[in-house]
């Protein structure tokens, strides 16, 4: 287990907005850096290793059984003595499972996803737990503020799987809904670099969440097919699809072009899901196969050109942070 205390010029962060932020002072973390909680990318190797390294690990448990969340959940605690959590999105089954599995391990930090913010934020908050939701709008985010999470997460429609529908993106979303609320705000949506961090920060976020730089490193649990494709990706190589069901953002392959054609003849909502069939996310991303498989991936692939060990992102993020500056007039 790496303790990750030198990080040389990026060490001290002199230009961040404070040592001690909202963020990193409710998660108890050293960064405000958080890492997505990606179906099958965020298992207990990823959401550790970002632990170590001083932001927050998520276990993402979309993409999970009940039994091997809590085995992911296990090792994590294992595998890291710093915070971490777990995403939950609630648009999947065994809801109740899932919480009762997070409460009985001990886990106290959950972001949810996809659904109503309501629906587990008080109970997992009499437990002792942090919530913090997702969301892709100002008017969700308040909403948000209303259920009583302790953060939000707004992320911008660059983000890679399910999104939001308006196509509203980070650099219009953040400040928007800074205005609007008044918890802690993370931002999420076409992040990869430290610059990107700082401009995130400097638009009203106390944090960001990351994931398809997290997506592309060595401890992610998906495929090596998958990462290094993303590292092939360029500018306009993703595309969000699926409004019909539940907007989703992927590669454009073969998968993706047999979706085209079914838009050809006509929104045919029975059409598009028995294209999608089952497990087609795992087929892609998790077994590698990446002509008939779903691959999810945000436009910020682009920038992503090596497969990197955790320690090396977080090392380039802080030092690219440290070094960006405002240019003068």
């Amino acid at each position: 287990m790496s303790n990750f205390i030198d990080f040389n010029s990026a060490k001290k962060l002199h230009d961040m907005q404070e040592s001690k932020n909202r963020i990193t002072e409710l998660f108890n973390i050293q960064y405000p850096i958080i890492q997505g909680g990606m179906i099958w990318h965020s298992g207990w190797k990823l959401a550790s290793a970002v632990s170590n390294c001083g932001g927050l690990g998520l276990i993402g448990a979309g993409s999970m059984y009940p039994d091997v969340l809590r085995e992911n959940i296990q090792k994590c605690k294992k595998a890291t003595d710093k915070p971490f959590g777990v995403n939950i999105p609630m648009l999947y089954p065994n809801l109740d499972e899932v919480i009762q599995i997070i409460l009985e391990e001990g886990v106290k930090i959950v972001f949810t996803s996809a659904g109503n913010p309501k629906t587990y934020t008080e109970t997992l908050q009499k437990e002792g737990l942090k919530v913090a939701h997702v969301v892709s709008s100002t008017k969700f985010a308040m909403k948000c503020e209303d259920a009583g999470v302790d953060a939000i997460v707004a992320e911008g429609f660059e983000a890679g799987g399910h999104n939001g529908r308006d196509e509203t993106t980070t650099f219009c979303l953040i400040p928007n809904v800074k205005n609007h609320i008044s918890k802690p705000l993370i931002a999420a949506g076409g992040i990869a670099l430290g610059s990107q961090m700082k401009a995130a920060m400097i638009l009203g976020a106390d944090g960001v969440q990351i994931g398809s730089r997290f997506a592309a490193t060595v401890e992610a649990s998906a495929h090596d097919n998958w990462k290094k494709k993303i590292t092939e990706l360029n500018e306009g190589d993703t595309h969000l699809t699926l409004k019909e069901l539940a907007p989703v953002r992927m590669v454009k392959n073969k998968f993706f072009n047999e979706l085209e054609e079914i838009y050809n003849v006509g929104r045919n909502s029975e059409s598009l899901i028995a294209a999608l069939g089952r497990a087609r996310a795992k087929h892609g991303m998790f077994e590698g196969n990446m002509e008939d498989g779903e691959l999810e991936i945000g436009q910020v692939s682009a920038l992503i050109n090596e497969v990197l060990p955790v320690e090396t992102v977080f090392a380039n993020l802080l030092k690219e942070f440290e070094e960006a500056k405002m240019p003068k007039f």
